[in-house]
């Protein structure tokens, strides 16, 4: 069977179940960030190395994108049909880790800039594009049908990521680049606040 099935070239893709929709209907857009949110994580994976503690809950986290992507390509009425089920504890799970990183890391009450060592950038990478997706998913619940259970699993994503580029840094020896202060128009014009 050829990779290649010149059905989208006029500007359509297929839904599970045969239903054809433009590759610009909200269900597209919100799976295709999410499958960018996978292939970051993928990324990050590759550099932290196969025996690094976190492969097990970023391969859990990356097999539940790939299930949330089959339910929203789903149409509501072959969802009962659809095998592929995404964990309901994970929010749980991802609450969890994030306490547990934390603890390891100390508490963060300053904005930083993203950066350190490559597997932190990436993961800072991953966090915006999970900030996305979850922009995305809020989208499409106005239109269709979208489980809270995704969208909790989007938000304690991308404050996963955020702790573990933070401790990825810091355990490589990398300074927090901290924002102590922003300026705003007010600041600007009454100095002495």
């Amino acid at each position: 069977m050829k990779i290649y099935t010149k059905g989208g070239d006029k500007g359509k893709t297929g839904l599970r179940g045969g239903v054809r929709v433009e590759k610009d209907d909200i269900r597209i857009e919100t799976n295709g960030t999410l499958d960018e949110l996978n292939s970051w994580l993928g990324i990050v994976r590759s550099f932290l190395g196969p025996d690094h503690p976190w492969q097990p809950i970023l391969t859990e986290i990356q097999q539940n994108l790939i299930r949330m992507i089959s339910r929203i390509a789903t149409p509501e009425h072959l969802l009962e049909s659809n095998p592929n089920r995404v964990n309901e504890r994970l929010p749980e799970i991802l609450e969890q880790e994030i306490d547990r990183i934390t603890g390891q890391s100390g508490p963060c009450a300053h904005f930083i800039l993203p950066g350190g060592p490559p597997a932190a950038a990436f993961l800072h990478g991953a966090r915006t594009v999970a900030r996305r997706s979850e922009r995305r998913l809020y989208t499409l619940g106005k239109s269709y049908p979208c489980p809270d259970l995704f969208l909790k699993i989007l938000n304690r994503l991308s404050d996963l990521l955020f702790v573990m580029a933070r401790h990825e840094s810091l355990g490589q020896g990398y300074a927090e680049e901290q924002i102590h202060r922003f300026s705003t128009r007010r600041e600007k014009n009454n100095p002495g606040r």
